[in-house]
């Protein structure tokens, strides 16, 4: 097929260009020209602004497509503005969009694709699934619709996530065994799962009739406690056992607001998603264990210079005021008569 995916050299969509050349397909990669990424040099590039309407409306138009795989919808108007670009000359349309559509905390675990969404556990989930519902309605009516839903997804050309973001002086910590904030008593459950798993699904979904109307879950099958996370970390680096440090969830965004927006909207709350569906129609498996795309993902950085080896004195400083707090709370209780 003639495959246009709107992105294709990012985290995820590196590995779906190669995966759909790999599969046959002809590729253009319609981007901003901003990134830069390796792939195969048959795949094509357009450059331009997706929100620049018309002259993105001109450029797709000008290309003989089949496919359109979007990697960087966000909200609903992008969504709007992409289903009038391509109306009815297109065959099937594959929508990234993310587990963040489902309400938090979950009704019940594993979750089913079929799960509450409103009210919205944030404004980006919010803006996804209003974009979901523009594409669906347009299934079967312009073209088919298929939508992907992963949830953390890490690799090479990403890092590490940790309770307080995305910073890669977390990796230094780990390495040199400094204390690590986790959040809560560090029991809730995440699942990261790399790229390349995740590539895999969106290249099977690509002219595929049993994908057409659906969405699927394309996400972690070894989903671990906060706690196991940052001990697998420290083992696929060979690092000492990680020093933990535990902070309530409210104190730690009460505190830094600044670092624990995805703490709030995300780590917070305890999921598994059912990858049923993604296992029967497009052939998912879970192949990458994650030890091994922790280390991947780390010699990637180091071989990149990506890694900020910077003090975090803001960091040490909250370390210290938790600790020094708990303590005067334990003595405080001691102290006075039962």
């Amino acid at each position: 097929m003639d495959v246009l995916l709107i992105g294709g050299t990012g985290l995820i969509s590196t590995g779906i260009t190669r995966g759909l050349v790999a599969a046959g397909h002809d590729v253009t990669c319609f981007t901003r020209g901003e990134t830069d990424s390796t792939v195969p040099e048959s795949v094509a590039f357009v450059h331009g602004d997706r929100d620049d309407h018309d002259q993105f409306t001109t450029q797709v138009g000008e290309l003989d497509t089949d496919c359109v795989v979007d990697m960087v919808c966000f909200t609903p108007d992008q969504a709007d503005r992409a289903i009038e670009a391509f109306g009815d000359d297109i065959d099937q349309y594959v929508f990234c969009s993310t587990v963040d559509v489902y309400h938090r905390p979950t009704e019940r675990n594993p979750v089913t694709e079929d799960a509450a969404r409103k009210p919205a556990v944030s404004q980006y989930g919010a803006d996804k699934a209003d974009a979901e519902d523009r594409f669906m309605a347009a299934d079967g009516e312009l073209f088919a619709t298929t939508m992907i839903r992963p949830w953390s997804t890490y690799g090479e050309g990403g890092t590490l996530l940790h309770s307080l973001g995305t910073d890669t002086r977390y990796i230094e910590r780990i390495r040199a065994g400094d204390p690590i904030i986790v959040h809560g008593d560090g029991s809730s459950i995440w699942g990261p799962c790399h790229r390349d798993d995740v590539a895999r699904a969106f290249v099977a979904a690509v002219g595929n009739p049993d994908a057409y109307g659906e969405a699927y879950h394309v996400t972690s099958e070894e989903n671990i406690t906060w706690n196991q996370y940052h001990h697998r970390v420290a083992r696929a680096l060979d690092a000492p056992e990680p020093d933990l440090v535990h902070v309530p969830t409210d104190q730690l965004v009460a505190a830094v607001p600044d670092r624990t927006g995805m703490l709030e909207d995300h780590f917070r709350f305890s999921t598994v998603f059912d990858n049923t569906k993604a296992r029967r129609d497009l052939g998912f498996t879970y192949s990458v264990p994650f030890e091994t795309g922790v280390k991947r993902t780390v010699d990637w950085l180091d071989a990149h210079d990506g890694i900020d080896a910077g003090d975090d004195p803001a960091y040490d400083r909250l370390v210290e005021a938790w600790r020094r707090s708990t303590d005067t709370f334990v003595e405080t209780t001691r102290s006075e008569p039962t």
